[in-house]
């Protein structure tokens, strides 16, 4: 009977810290979505010749890979969820700005 407790306890602890990491990766996902949008500011501005594709392209990596994992809590899934429709809005405002430069989104 022990050792099936320790089993429980050990797999509580690590749902905890997949919950942890996956607070952890939403966290720093917020984090990438702003400093993109202030990427892509900086860029319409002028003071930067390539607009930042590189980055956006690893950010909706990113986010697929979040989105495909199984393990995320209802409150997790908010998040994500508002998190993904933010960076939806930029993206196209984005898209259209670049559209009315005249130049093409890779």
């Amino acid at each position: 009977m022990a050792v099936i407790g320790k089993r429980s306890s050990t797999g509580i602890q690590t749902r905890r810290e997949e919950s942890a990491e996956i607070d952890l990766q939403l966290t720093r996902l917020g984090d990438d979505i702003r400093k993109l949008k202030i990427d892509f500011d900086i860029y319409f501005n002028g003071a930067v010749k390539r607009p930042p594709l590189e980055s956006r392209a690893r950010l909706e990596s990113q986010m697929k890979r979040i989105a495909d994992n199984r393990k995320l809590s209802y409150a997790q899934r908010y998040l994500f969820n508002s998190l993904a429709s933010r960076f939806t809005a930029y993206r196209e405002l984005w898209r259209r700005a670049l559209k009315a430069r005249g130049e093409e989104l890779v």
